[in-house]
């Protein structure tokens, strides 16, 4: 026994023969001295709660009763496996089946809903498109009016500037110059047909 800092106060017990020879067998066994197979031995009688009065009759008595508690145990569980987890778990299956097809019901509607959805935002981005396809080709045919407009504009100003120079010439041409205003006449009358 390992040296304790304080003493340990011995003290002797009366046993007979045959007792001491089962304690020297035991010591010889093990490799303990007395002293430590007796405490050990009460130790464990302590801890057990074993009644050194009643002694257990057999091993096989003793094997028999905890085989019977095993029993017991082994049915506890079976009877509570029966009645309370084996309904659970069929409960817990239904529950579980019921969520599944619920979650595969609101897939295939979410899923709908989607291409649905998908479907009118398609056909508005179409009709926008052709909306805008016409605006745009309404502008570009206004355009090319207004382009035109002014390409004519533009020669129409050329020749009216063309004519405010002939009259201008017209007006400062004297008496003596009868044969330039005749063609002056004649240019100012194909310009305004023209």
């Amino acid at each position: 026994m390992p040296n304790n800092s304080r003493k340990t106060i011995f003290t002797t017990i009366s046993i007979d023969k045959e007792t001491a020879a089962l304690v020297e067998k035991i010591c010889i066994r093990y490799s303990l001295k007395k002293s430590e197979v007796v405490k050990l031995a009460f130790g464990y009688i302590d801890k057990a709660h074993i009644n050194p009065s009643e002694a257990p009759e057999s091993v096989k008595s003793e094997l028999a009763k905890i085989n019977k508690r095993q029993d017991d145990i082994i049915r506890f569980i079976r009877h509570y496996e029966e009645e309370q987890l084996n309904p659970m778990i069929r409960v817990t299956n239904s529950i579980a089946l019921r969520f599944d097809a619920i979650g595969k019901t609101l897939e295939t509607l979410i899923i709908s809903q989607l291409k649905t959805s998908q479907e009118k935002h398609i056909a508005v981005l179409k009709k926008l498109s052709e909306q805008f396809c016409n605006h745009a080709d309404v502008i570009n045919n206004q355009s090319k009016q207004i382009n035109a407009l002014y390409q004519i504009h533009q020669r129409d100003y050329k020749k009216l500037l063309h004519l405010i120079q002939l009259y201008s010439e017209l007006s400062v041409c004297g008496v003596m110059d009868s044969k330039r205003k005749e063609n002056l006449k004649t240019e100012i009358n194909h310009l305004i047909n023209t």
